[in-house]
């Protein structure tokens, strides 16, 4: 087993190479917190990341010219290096994600994080395999940066020490997203939701305040599974207190499948040592083929925007990349595909929006809009597909526009919309609808 430091490592970097992290919280902080330093004697080096987690100083405006990002999904620090015109946006499903970039360009080198050896000379990546074994077996040099705080899992993401080249030895904690609070409005949606969930289905649920809200709602609910992207605080609870059990999944039974896992310790603490989770590749896990052998599959999502026919923007604020496409599509088609499956896409009724002009003292006004509108923004990215939706909730409702018309899709969504604005929706609908 070879040890390097970061900053040995960044030394094998040549112009022009492309450079894979892993994604999430298995990103190798200590390759990508040194990366700027090779800036002055390299360009045109390409990193490819997933949901990056920490503000690296290589994604500062001052190595643009240096360092070229595409991120295959926005977090916040690529979020707000997007402006600086050296962070690009990779469109596509997650669960093509890592084929699809393969097919472009292979990766030169490789680096995430993965567990100490164990005995038999194995590591495991750990947190995500998203596409991380499928690009470490690509790339010309691959480097592991092993930690003995990252958990052990199963799955398909094992490595013998021999498929690496290289390992950088680690001990920061593993990255946590701390749980998103849940509101009064979260909580009616998670209500919503609940009433069509029955005991014995199987979900996908992401992060956030309203999927919170629906594991919160599940608490009553018996022998739930989970074939999820995400493996989240709010599944790894409604593990711990019974509700799921994944008895009576059809594929893969007892067991709960993800791509990844992001959230709270709790989480790690959980997935660590424990044969009951498993991590395949996503190509795999979200392939809508696969979702759908999975009976009574619930995909559950969220997004910004909705307009009058189905279409759903949940990755730009008008033509401004905001976040990504993700497995949105991939769960839904999936879940609508099985037996008995269900999805749902949520949103709020309205969002507060800053205005360009300050107050007196100084600070923005805010104005109300309504989510549900007739037309997105311009330049609005549909993430989701009006041919895709099936279950839209606001916290006034549940539209069911699987198999609906157009008329019917706007009078059920006016329905769900906040009553401020029905009116006026209306008055829209009647004009091109």
């Amino acid at each position: 087993m070879k040890l390097i430091t970061a900053s040995q490592a960044v030394g094998f970097i040549k112009n022009g190479d492309h450079i894979v992290s892993a994604l999430g919280a298995a990103e190798g902080q200590c390759f990508l917190g040194e990366l700027h330093t090779a800036a002055g004697r390299l360009k045109d080096i390409t990193v490819t990341s997933c949901l990056s987690l920490r503000g690296y100083p290589y994604l500062d405006a001052a190595y643009r010219d240096t360092f070229q990002t595409d991120s295959i999904f926005l977090s916040p620090p690529t979020r707000a290096a997007y402006p600086n015109g050296n962070v690009s946006y990779l469109p596509g499903h997650l669960h093509a994600c890592g084929v699809n970039r393969l097919v472009h360009r292979k990766p030169n080198i490789y680096i995430g994080a993965a567990t100490m050896p164990d005995k038999h000379g194995f590591v495991s990546l750990s947190v995500s395999n998203t596409y991380e074994k499928r690009m470490i077996r690509q790339a010309d040099i691959v480097i592991l940066e092993i930690n003995p705080n990252f958990p052990r899992t199963f799955g398909d993401l094992e490595l013998h020490i021999n498929e690496a080249d290289y390992f950088i030895e680690a001990d920061y904690p593993v990255p946590t997203l701390p749980e998103a609070p849940v509101t009064d409005r979260d909580e009616l949606i998670g209500r919503h939701i609940a009433e069509y969930i029955n005991d014995g289905d199987c979900l996908q649920l992401g992060i956030g305040g309203i999927p919170n809200a629906v594991a919160n709602a599940l608490a009553d609910k018996k022998d739930l599974g989970i074939h999820t992207e995400m493996l989240s605080s709010g599944l790894v609870k409604l593990v711990k207190s019974g509700v799921v059990t994944n008895a009576r999944k059809t594929k893969f039974p007892g067991k709960t499948i993800a791509a990844f896992a992001l959230g709270t310790r709790e989480v790690y603490d959980y997935i660590n040592d424990n044969p009951s989770v498993l991590f395949f590749d996503a190509n795999y896990v979200n392939d809508p083929a696969v979702i759908a052998q999975n009976d009574n599959q619930i995909s559950i999502n969220t997004t910004l925007e909705i307009d009058l026919t189905g279409q759903c923007c949940s990755e730009s604020i008008g033509p401004r990349q905001y976040s990504g496409t993700g497995g949105q599509t991939d769960t839904a088609v999936g879940a609508q595909k099985a037996k008995g499956g269900k999805s749902f896409i949520a949103l709020y009724s309205t969002a507060e929006i800053k205005s360009p002009e300050k107050n007196a003292d100084g600070t923005f006004a805010r104005t109300r809009v309504s989510k549900i509108v007739p037309m997105l923004k311009q330049g609005a990215i549909v993430s989701l597909s009006r041919n895709d939706v099936d279950y839209a909730v606001t916290e006034y409702g549940v539209a069911h526009l699987r198999g609906t018309s157009v008329r019917e899709r706007a009078e059920r969504l006016i329905a769900i919309a906040h009553p401020d604005y029905r009116d006026e929706l209306t008055a829209a609908a009647q004009a091109f609808i």
